[in-house]
Protein backbone atom coordinates (compact mmCIF):
# COMPACT_ATOMS: atom_id res chain seq x y z
CA UNK A 1 0.00 0.00 0.00
CA UNK A 2 3.07 2.76 1.02
CA UNK A 3 6.57 1.63 0.01
CA UNK A 4 9.34 4.32 0.77
CA UNK A 5 12.28 3.18 -1.75
CA UNK A 6 15.68 4.66 -0.97
CA UNK A 7 14.01 8.20 -0.31
CA UNK A 8 16.16 11.31 1.20
CA UNK A 9 14.73 14.66 1.13
CA UNK A 10 15.77 18.19 1.67
CA UNK A 11 13.70 21.17 2.48
CA UNK A 12 14.56 24.27 0.68
CA UNK A 13 13.21 26.37 3.22
CA UNK A 14 16.60 26.20 6.07
CA UNK A 15 14.09 26.95 8.59
CA UNK A 16 12.68 23.40 8.41
CA UNK A 17 14.21 20.51 9.94
CA UNK A 18 13.53 17.00 9.83
CA UNK A 19 14.57 15.79 6.50
CA UNK A 20 15.22 12.08 5.49
CA UNK A 21 17.85 10.03 5.11
CA UNK A 22 17.77 7.28 2.37
CA UNK A 23 14.56 5.57 3.71
CA UNK A 24 13.22 2.15 2.92
CA UNK A 25 9.85 1.22 4.04
CA UNK A 26 7.18 -0.65 3.39
CA UNK A 27 3.64 -0.76 5.06
CA UNK A 28 1.22 -3.22 4.14
CA UNK A 29 -2.56 -2.89 3.18
CA UNK A 30 -4.29 -2.69 6.86
CA UNK A 31 -1.42 -2.26 8.52
CA UNK A 32 -0.98 0.11 11.57
CA UNK A 33 2.86 1.62 12.28
CA UNK A 34 3.94 3.61 14.09
CA UNK A 35 6.62 6.51 13.44
CA UNK A 36 8.59 7.67 17.10
CA UNK A 37 11.92 9.16 17.82
CA UNK A 38 12.87 12.43 19.21
CA UNK A 39 11.05 15.87 18.00
CA UNK A 40 13.21 16.96 14.66
CA UNK A 41 13.68 13.34 13.51
CA UNK A 42 11.82 13.37 10.65
CA UNK A 43 8.57 11.61 11.44
CA UNK A 44 6.29 14.43 9.92
CA UNK A 45 8.45 14.66 6.95
CA UNK A 46 7.35 11.01 6.02
CA UNK A 47 3.99 11.65 6.09
CA UNK A 48 4.15 14.42 3.96
CA UNK A 49 5.79 12.51 1.31
CA UNK A 50 2.68 10.42 1.43
CA UNK A 51 -0.21 13.01 1.33
CA UNK A 52 1.88 15.20 -1.33
CA UNK A 53 2.22 17.68 0.94
CA UNK A 54 6.22 17.23 -0.23
CA UNK A 55 7.15 18.72 -2.79
CA UNK A 56 3.81 21.00 -3.74
CA UNK A 57 3.86 22.64 -0.54
CA UNK A 58 6.70 21.70 1.45
CA UNK A 59 9.79 22.48 -1.59
CA UNK A 60 13.05 20.75 -1.48
CA UNK A 61 14.88 18.09 -2.65
CA UNK A 62 13.98 14.40 -3.13
CA UNK A 63 15.36 11.51 -4.44
CA UNK A 64 13.86 8.35 -4.41
CA UNK A 65 10.29 7.32 -4.97
CA UNK A 66 7.10 6.88 -2.88
CA UNK A 67 4.78 4.37 -3.87
CA UNK A 68 1.08 4.28 -2.96
CA UNK A 69 -0.73 1.87 -3.72
CA UNK A 70 1.70 0.67 -6.44
CA UNK A 71 2.56 3.95 -8.13
CA UNK A 72 4.84 6.95 -7.17
CA UNK A 73 3.15 9.33 -5.60
CA UNK A 74 4.44 12.10 -8.04
CA UNK A 75 2.45 11.05 -10.60
CA UNK A 76 -0.73 11.22 -8.41
CA UNK A 77 -2.37 14.84 -9.21
CA UNK A 78 -2.69 16.22 -5.65
CA UNK A 79 -6.69 16.23 -5.83
CA UNK A 80 -6.52 12.53 -6.80
CA UNK A 81 -4.34 12.08 -3.75
CA UNK A 82 -6.88 13.10 -1.14
CA UNK A 83 -9.29 10.42 -2.51
CA UNK A 84 -6.76 7.59 -1.37
CA UNK A 85 -4.92 9.68 1.83
CA UNK A 86 -6.68 11.42 4.51
CA UNK A 87 -4.62 13.85 7.28
CA UNK A 88 -5.15 14.47 10.43
CA UNK A 89 -2.31 17.51 11.75
CA UNK A 90 -1.55 18.03 15.34
CA UNK A 91 -3.21 21.31 15.21
CA UNK A 92 -6.56 20.66 13.42
CA UNK A 93 -7.43 24.38 13.10
CA UNK A 94 -5.21 24.43 10.09
CA UNK A 95 -6.82 22.39 8.10
CA UNK A 96 -10.32 24.05 8.83
CA UNK A 97 -12.11 26.00 6.14
CA UNK A 98 -15.43 26.61 7.40
CA UNK A 99 -16.49 28.32 10.61
CA UNK A 100 -19.61 25.50 11.74
CA UNK A 101 -18.93 21.88 12.55
CA UNK A 102 -21.43 20.61 9.82
CA UNK A 103 -20.06 22.35 6.95
CA UNK A 104 -16.62 21.71 7.99
CA UNK A 105 -17.52 17.53 7.94
CA UNK A 106 -18.71 17.65 4.05
CA UNK A 107 -16.15 20.03 3.00
CA UNK A 108 -13.95 17.01 1.61
CA UNK A 109 -16.98 15.65 -0.17
CA UNK A 110 -17.88 18.71 -1.64
CA UNK A 111 -14.62 19.30 -3.04
CA UNK A 112 -15.04 15.49 -4.33
CA UNK A 113 -18.01 16.05 -6.43
CA UNK A 114 -19.97 13.59 -4.16
CA UNK A 115 -24.33 13.95 -4.63
CA UNK A 116 -25.82 15.44 -2.11
CA UNK A 117 -28.01 11.98 -1.41
CA UNK A 118 -24.44 10.19 -0.88
CA UNK A 119 -23.03 13.07 1.45
CA UNK A 120 -26.07 13.03 3.71
CA UNK A 121 -25.48 9.06 4.15
CA UNK A 122 -21.96 9.46 5.00
CA UNK A 123 -22.48 12.40 7.31
CA UNK A 124 -25.11 9.96 9.44
CA UNK A 125 -22.82 7.15 9.62
CA UNK A 126 -19.44 9.68 10.23
CA UNK A 127 -21.79 11.29 12.85
CA UNK A 128 -23.05 7.46 14.33
CA UNK A 129 -19.82 5.81 13.88
CA UNK A 130 -17.42 8.56 15.99
CA UNK A 131 -20.27 9.47 17.97
CA UNK A 132 -20.52 13.03 17.82
CA UNK A 133 -23.68 13.95 17.70
CA UNK A 134 -22.84 16.74 20.47
CA UNK A 135 -20.75 18.09 17.98
CA UNK A 136 -22.99 18.86 15.39
CA UNK A 137 -24.54 22.46 14.59
CA UNK A 138 -22.14 24.19 16.41
CA UNK A 139 -19.58 27.16 15.92
CA UNK A 140 -16.17 25.64 15.19
CA UNK A 141 -14.79 28.58 17.33
CA UNK A 142 -16.64 27.80 20.52
CA UNK A 143 -14.98 24.26 20.54
CA UNK A 144 -12.38 22.92 22.70
CA UNK A 145 -9.17 21.48 21.54
CA UNK A 146 -10.64 17.83 22.06
CA UNK A 147 -13.67 18.86 20.12
CA UNK A 148 -11.73 20.33 16.90
CA UNK A 149 -9.61 17.03 17.03
CA UNK A 150 -12.49 14.98 16.37
CA UNK A 151 -14.42 17.37 13.98
CA UNK A 152 -11.15 17.27 11.38
CA UNK A 153 -10.72 13.42 11.94
CA UNK A 154 -14.61 13.37 10.97
CA UNK A 155 -14.50 15.31 7.64
CA UNK A 156 -11.76 12.82 6.84
CA UNK A 157 -13.45 9.65 8.38
CA UNK A 158 -16.44 11.08 6.01
CA UNK A 159 -14.70 10.53 2.59
CA UNK A 160 -13.15 7.21 3.95
CA UNK A 161 -9.67 7.06 1.92
CA UNK A 162 -8.34 4.07 2.37
CA UNK A 163 -4.98 5.39 4.25
CA UNK A 164 -5.22 7.63 7.20
CA UNK A 165 -2.49 9.60 8.17
CA UNK A 166 -2.09 11.06 11.82
CA UNK A 167 0.47 13.61 12.91
CA UNK A 168 0.64 13.96 17.12
CA UNK A 169 -3.17 12.40 17.23
CA UNK A 170 -3.38 12.90 20.97
CA UNK A 171 -1.31 15.97 21.58
CA UNK A 172 -4.54 18.26 22.30
CA UNK A 173 -6.77 15.77 23.96
CA UNK A 174 -7.80 14.88 27.76
CA UNK A 175 -7.71 11.17 28.63
CA UNK A 176 -11.37 10.45 27.54
CA UNK A 177 -10.63 11.93 24.10
CA UNK A 178 -7.68 10.01 23.78
CA UNK A 179 -9.71 6.50 24.57
CA UNK A 180 -12.15 7.88 22.08
CA UNK A 181 -9.29 7.82 19.59
CA UNK A 182 -7.93 4.81 20.37
CA UNK A 183 -11.60 3.10 19.95
CA UNK A 184 -11.69 5.05 16.23
CA UNK A 185 -8.56 3.79 15.17
CA UNK A 186 -9.44 0.16 16.30
CA UNK A 187 -12.29 0.91 13.96
CA UNK A 188 -10.24 1.72 11.42
CA UNK A 189 -8.00 -1.74 11.40
CA UNK A 190 -11.45 -3.65 11.44
CA UNK A 191 -12.27 -1.54 8.48
CA UNK A 192 -9.31 -2.84 7.04
CA UNK A 193 -7.63 1.02 6.79
CA UNK A 194 -4.14 1.10 6.73
CA UNK A 195 -2.84 3.33 9.20
CA UNK A 196 0.63 5.69 9.92
CA UNK A 197 0.73 7.62 12.83
CA UNK A 198 3.72 9.78 13.90
CA UNK A 199 3.71 10.09 17.59
CA UNK A 200 5.44 11.39 21.23
CA UNK A 201 2.14 9.92 23.62
CA UNK A 202 2.82 5.80 22.44
CA UNK A 203 0.86 4.35 25.78
CA UNK A 204 -2.34 4.36 24.08
CA UNK A 205 -1.24 2.42 20.73
CA UNK A 206 0.72 0.15 22.31
CA UNK A 207 -2.00 -3.07 21.36
CA UNK A 208 -3.00 -0.99 18.47
CA UNK A 209 -0.03 -0.82 16.39
CA UNK A 210 1.19 -4.18 14.09
CA UNK A 211 4.80 -2.49 13.79
CA UNK A 212 7.22 0.53 15.38
CA UNK A 213 9.67 2.69 13.04
CA UNK A 214 11.64 4.03 15.23
CA UNK A 215 13.81 7.28 13.23
CA UNK A 216 16.92 9.28 14.12
CA UNK A 217 18.69 12.10 11.84
CA UNK A 218 16.12 11.68 9.31
CA UNK A 219 16.49 7.92 9.03
CA UNK A 220 14.60 4.62 10.15
CA UNK A 221 17.02 2.90 12.55
CA UNK A 222 15.17 -0.03 13.94
CA UNK A 223 11.73 -1.61 13.54
CA UNK A 224 10.10 -3.12 16.29
CA UNK A 225 7.34 -5.76 16.09
CA UNK A 226 4.94 -4.86 19.10
CA UNK A 227 6.96 -7.37 21.51
CA UNK A 228 10.23 -6.36 21.23
CA UNK A 229 8.85 -2.55 21.57
CA UNK A 230 7.57 -3.17 25.20
CA UNK A 231 10.59 -5.19 26.01
CA UNK A 232 12.74 -2.06 25.68
CA UNK A 233 14.34 -1.36 29.55
CA UNK A 234 12.95 2.34 30.97
CA UNK A 235 16.55 3.53 30.99
CA UNK A 236 16.93 2.53 27.13
CA UNK A 237 13.79 3.72 26.35
CA UNK A 238 14.61 7.40 28.03
CA UNK A 239 18.27 7.32 26.20
CA UNK A 240 15.77 6.72 23.21
CA UNK A 241 13.82 10.26 23.59
CA UNK A 242 10.79 7.92 24.34
CA UNK A 243 7.71 8.60 26.53
CA UNK A 244 6.07 6.00 29.19
CA UNK A 245 4.62 2.76 27.66
CA UNK A 246 2.46 2.03 31.05
CA UNK A 247 1.25 5.24 32.64
CA UNK A 248 0.43 3.36 36.01
CA UNK A 249 4.68 2.94 36.33
CA UNK A 250 5.02 6.71 36.13
CA UNK A 251 5.94 7.56 39.38
CA UNK A 252 6.21 11.66 41.24
CA UNK A 253 9.17 13.52 41.80
CA UNK A 254 9.90 14.07 45.11
CA UNK A 255 9.84 17.66 46.05
CA UNK A 256 10.31 19.83 49.21
CA UNK A 257 7.81 20.69 51.26
CA UNK A 258 6.88 24.63 50.26
CA UNK A 259 6.99 26.83 53.74
CA UNK A 260 5.92 29.75 51.97
CA UNK A 261 2.78 32.25 53.03
CA UNK A 262 0.22 32.21 50.43
CA UNK A 263 0.73 35.39 47.96
CA UNK A 264 -2.04 34.58 45.51
CA UNK A 265 -5.79 34.49 47.02
CA UNK A 266 -8.69 33.30 45.11
CA UNK A 267 -12.62 33.59 46.47
CA UNK A 268 -15.96 32.80 45.44
CA UNK A 269 -14.83 33.49 41.75
CA UNK A 270 -17.21 32.41 39.26
CA UNK A 271 -16.56 32.78 35.53
CA UNK A 272 -19.10 32.97 32.62
CA UNK A 273 -19.04 33.13 28.84
CA UNK A 274 -21.52 34.74 27.09
CA UNK A 275 -23.86 35.01 30.12
CA UNK A 276 -23.46 30.97 30.57
CA UNK A 277 -21.91 29.93 34.11
CA UNK A 278 -18.47 28.27 32.98
CA UNK A 279 -17.08 27.54 36.64
CA UNK A 280 -18.58 28.36 40.14
CA UNK A 281 -17.24 29.27 43.30
CA UNK A 282 -13.32 28.87 42.69
CA UNK A 283 -11.14 29.35 46.28
CA UNK A 284 -7.96 28.64 46.16
CA UNK A 285 -4.93 30.16 47.60
CA UNK A 286 -1.13 30.02 45.98
CA UNK A 287 2.87 30.62 47.77
CA UNK A 288 5.70 31.84 45.79
CA UNK A 289 7.15 28.49 44.64
CA UNK A 290 4.15 26.30 43.88
CA UNK A 291 3.95 24.60 40.18
CA UNK A 292 0.27 24.03 40.71
CA UNK A 293 -0.95 21.40 37.59
CA UNK A 294 -4.50 22.28 36.55
CA UNK A 295 -6.04 19.19 34.74
CA UNK A 296 -9.87 18.29 33.99
CA UNK A 297 -11.81 17.32 30.91
CA UNK A 298 -11.47 19.27 27.24
CA UNK A 299 -13.69 22.01 28.15
CA UNK A 300 -14.38 22.12 31.70
CA UNK A 301 -13.34 25.72 31.93
CA UNK A 302 -9.52 25.36 32.64
CA UNK A 303 -8.65 28.16 29.69
CA UNK A 304 -11.11 30.26 30.55
CA UNK A 305 -9.63 29.99 34.70
CA UNK A 306 -5.92 30.75 32.92
CA UNK A 307 -7.15 34.10 30.79
CA UNK A 308 -9.12 35.03 33.89
CA UNK A 309 -6.20 34.70 36.39
CA UNK A 310 -4.16 36.96 33.88
CA UNK A 311 -6.66 39.74 33.29
CA UNK A 312 -7.45 38.29 29.93
CA UNK A 313 -11.25 37.18 30.67
CA UNK A 314 -13.11 39.91 32.42
CA UNK A 315 -16.51 38.31 32.81
CA UNK A 316 -16.62 36.61 35.88
CA UNK A 317 -17.73 37.59 39.79
CA UNK A 318 -15.48 37.19 42.90
CA UNK A 319 -11.86 38.49 43.86
CA UNK A 320 -8.31 37.59 42.96
CA UNK A 321 -5.62 39.05 45.49
CA UNK A 322 -2.21 40.05 45.66
CA UNK A 323 -0.61 40.42 49.03
CA UNK A 324 -3.71 40.54 50.46
CA UNK A 325 -4.84 43.40 47.77
CA UNK A 326 -7.71 43.26 45.68
CA UNK A 327 -6.05 43.11 41.80
CA UNK A 328 -8.64 44.13 39.10
CA UNK A 329 -8.66 42.44 35.24
CA UNK A 330 -5.66 46.10 34.43
CA UNK A 331 -3.55 45.13 37.64
CA UNK A 332 -3.69 40.99 37.10
CA UNK A 333 -2.25 41.89 33.96
CA UNK A 334 0.83 43.61 34.98
CA UNK A 335 1.08 40.65 37.75
CA UNK A 336 1.18 38.02 34.99
CA UNK A 337 2.29 36.61 31.98
CA UNK A 338 0.73 33.52 29.99
CA UNK A 339 2.88 31.49 27.48
CA UNK A 340 0.21 30.08 25.01
CA UNK A 341 0.48 26.37 23.50
CA UNK A 342 1.13 27.81 19.94
CA UNK A 343 4.18 30.09 21.63
CA UNK A 344 4.79 31.89 18.17
CA UNK A 345 1.49 33.35 18.35
CA UNK A 346 3.73 35.39 20.80
CA UNK A 347 6.81 36.69 19.28
CA UNK A 348 6.81 39.27 17.47
CA UNK A 349 10.50 41.14 17.05
CA UNK A 350 13.11 40.27 14.50
CA UNK A 351 15.39 38.71 17.44
CA UNK A 352 15.65 37.45 20.39
CA UNK A 353 17.30 40.27 22.64
CA UNK A 354 14.84 42.42 20.93
CA UNK A 355 11.83 40.04 21.75
CA UNK A 356 13.08 40.31 25.25
CA UNK A 357 12.26 44.13 25.95
CA UNK A 358 9.80 44.04 22.90
CA UNK A 359 6.97 46.77 23.87
CA UNK A 360 8.44 47.36 27.53
CA UNK A 361 8.86 51.02 28.30
CA UNK A 362 12.45 52.01 29.64
CA UNK A 363 13.67 48.43 29.50
CA UNK A 364 16.46 46.99 31.82
CA UNK A 365 18.98 45.60 29.40
CA UNK A 366 20.88 43.97 32.28
CA UNK A 367 17.98 42.13 33.16
CA UNK A 368 17.74 41.26 30.24
CA UNK A 369 20.63 39.30 29.35
CA UNK A 370 20.50 38.01 32.74
CA UNK A 371 16.98 36.04 31.92
CA UNK A 372 18.49 34.96 28.64
CA UNK A 373 21.45 33.45 30.31
CA UNK A 374 19.91 31.62 33.36
CA UNK A 375 17.66 30.01 30.62
CA UNK A 376 20.35 29.08 28.21
CA UNK A 377 19.69 31.27 24.90
CA UNK A 378 21.61 34.04 25.48
CA UNK A 379 24.07 32.48 22.47
CA UNK A 380 20.61 32.56 20.42
CA UNK A 381 20.27 36.59 20.53
CA UNK A 382 20.83 37.40 17.62
CA UNK A 383 18.80 34.77 16.04
CA UNK A 384 15.18 35.07 15.14
CA UNK A 385 12.41 33.99 17.36
CA UNK A 386 10.82 31.64 14.19
CA UNK A 387 14.28 29.99 13.59
CA UNK A 388 14.04 27.99 17.19
CA UNK A 389 13.08 25.15 18.61
CA UNK A 390 9.38 24.93 20.14
CA UNK A 391 11.17 24.52 23.76
CA UNK A 392 13.49 27.52 22.92
CA UNK A 393 10.64 29.90 22.14
CA UNK A 394 8.92 28.71 25.54
CA UNK A 395 12.02 30.04 26.71
CA UNK A 396 12.03 33.66 25.11
CA UNK A 397 8.91 33.75 26.43
CA UNK A 398 9.94 33.43 29.88
CA UNK A 399 12.89 35.77 29.70
CA UNK A 400 9.81 38.27 28.97
CA UNK A 401 8.10 37.57 31.86
CA UNK A 402 11.08 38.01 33.71
CA UNK A 403 12.06 40.88 32.41
CA UNK A 404 8.80 41.98 32.67
CA UNK A 405 8.82 41.12 36.19
CA UNK A 406 5.93 38.94 36.45
CA UNK A 407 5.07 37.21 39.50
CA UNK A 408 2.43 34.91 38.21
CA UNK A 409 3.16 32.51 35.40
CA UNK A 410 0.62 30.26 33.35
CA UNK A 411 1.65 27.93 30.65
CA UNK A 412 -1.43 26.10 28.67
CA UNK A 413 -0.04 22.58 27.61
CA UNK A 414 3.68 23.51 27.25
CA UNK A 415 4.28 20.06 26.93
CA UNK A 416 1.73 19.52 23.41
CA UNK A 417 3.74 16.93 21.01
CA UNK A 418 6.91 17.21 22.68
CA UNK A 419 9.31 14.08 23.54
CA UNK A 420 10.66 13.05 26.81
CA UNK A 421 13.95 14.93 27.07
CA UNK A 422 12.38 17.96 25.68
CA UNK A 423 9.58 17.61 28.42
CA UNK A 424 12.37 16.94 30.94
CA UNK A 425 13.32 20.22 29.93
CA UNK A 426 10.42 22.03 30.44
CA UNK A 427 10.37 20.36 34.05
CA UNK A 428 13.69 21.53 34.74
CA UNK A 429 12.77 25.27 33.53
CA UNK A 430 10.00 25.25 35.73
CA UNK A 431 11.77 24.35 38.40
CA UNK A 432 14.10 27.44 37.85
CA UNK A 433 11.00 29.20 38.20
CA UNK A 434 9.88 27.86 41.33
CA UNK A 435 12.88 28.73 43.19
CA UNK A 436 13.00 32.30 41.67
CA UNK A 437 9.99 32.19 43.84
CA UNK A 438 7.16 32.32 40.90
CA UNK A 439 3.49 31.17 41.15
CA UNK A 440 3.11 29.18 38.21
CA UNK A 441 0.02 27.52 36.86
CA UNK A 442 0.26 25.04 34.27
CA UNK A 443 -2.45 23.52 32.12
CA UNK A 444 -2.25 20.24 31.21
CA UNK A 445 -3.41 17.02 30.06
CA UNK A 446 -0.13 15.37 30.10
CA UNK A 447 0.14 12.83 33.23
CA UNK A 448 4.03 12.03 32.48
CA UNK A 449 4.57 15.82 32.85
CA UNK A 450 2.17 16.37 35.77
CA UNK A 451 4.57 13.73 38.04
CA UNK A 452 7.74 15.39 36.20
CA UNK A 453 7.28 19.09 37.36
CA UNK A 454 4.01 19.67 39.69
CA UNK A 455 4.33 20.20 43.49
CA UNK A 456 0.48 20.23 43.54
CA UNK A 457 -2.79 19.60 41.44
CA UNK A 458 -6.37 21.54 40.94
CA UNK A 459 -9.06 19.08 39.15
CA UNK A 460 -11.95 21.58 37.45
CA UNK A 461 -14.61 19.53 35.68
CA UNK A 462 -18.75 20.16 35.89
CA UNK A 463 -18.35 23.62 36.41
CA UNK A 464 -17.15 22.90 39.71
CA UNK A 465 -13.55 23.08 41.96
CA UNK A 466 -13.05 19.18 42.00
CA UNK A 467 -9.77 18.76 44.07
CA UNK A 468 -6.81 20.68 45.39
CA UNK A 469 -3.72 18.55 46.77
CA UNK A 470 -0.39 18.07 47.08
CA UNK A 471 1.59 16.06 44.70
CA UNK A 472 2.99 13.75 46.79
CA UNK A 473 3.53 9.92 46.66
CA UNK A 474 0.73 9.65 49.39
CA UNK A 475 -1.89 11.66 47.10
CA UNK A 476 -0.70 10.13 43.75
CA UNK A 477 -3.81 8.01 43.52
CA UNK A 478 -6.07 10.57 43.22
CA UNK A 479 -4.30 11.77 40.16
CA UNK A 480 -4.02 8.21 38.93
CA UNK A 481 -7.54 7.29 39.57
CA UNK A 482 -8.84 10.57 37.79
CA UNK A 483 -5.79 9.71 34.43
CA UNK A 484 -5.97 5.98 34.49
CA UNK A 485 -9.64 5.23 34.68
CA UNK A 486 -9.67 4.74 30.12
CA UNK A 487 -5.84 2.97 30.98
CA UNK A 488 -7.89 0.35 33.49
CA UNK A 489 -10.53 0.52 30.83
CA UNK A 490 -7.85 -0.78 27.84
CA UNK A 491 -6.29 -3.65 29.91
CA UNK A 492 -9.85 -5.44 30.21
CA UNK A 493 -10.12 -5.05 27.22
CA UNK A 494 -6.95 -6.30 26.19
CA UNK A 495 -7.53 -9.35 28.45
CA UNK A 496 -10.77 -10.14 27.41
CA UNK A 497 -12.69 -9.30 30.35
Amino acid sequence: MIRFDKVSFIYQESLQNGGLRDVDLTINKGECVLLCGRSGCGKTTLTRLVNGLIPYFYPGEVTGTTYVDGKDIQDYPIYEVSEYVGSVFQNPRSQFFNVDTDSEISFGMENLTYPREKMKERISKTVADLDIAHLTGRSIFELSGGEKQKVAFASIYAMSPSIYLLDEPSSNLDMDAIEDLRRTLKLLKKQGKTILIAEHRIYYLRELVDRIAYMENGAISAVFSPSQFLSIPEEQRHSMGLRALDLSKVQPRAFAENSQKPILEVRNLSLFYKKKPVLDDLNLSAAPGEIIGIIGHNGAGKSTFSRTLCGLHTNCTGQILWDGKELNAKSRLKHSYMVMQDVSYQLFADTLEKECVFGIKHPDLDAAKQAMERLGIYEYRTHHPNTLSGGQKQRVAVAVSMVCRKDVLIFDEPTSGLDYDSMIQVAGLFQTLSKMGKVIFVVTHDYEFLAAACTRVIHLDNGKQQEDYPLSYDNLHRLRDFFLRSERRQNLEENGK
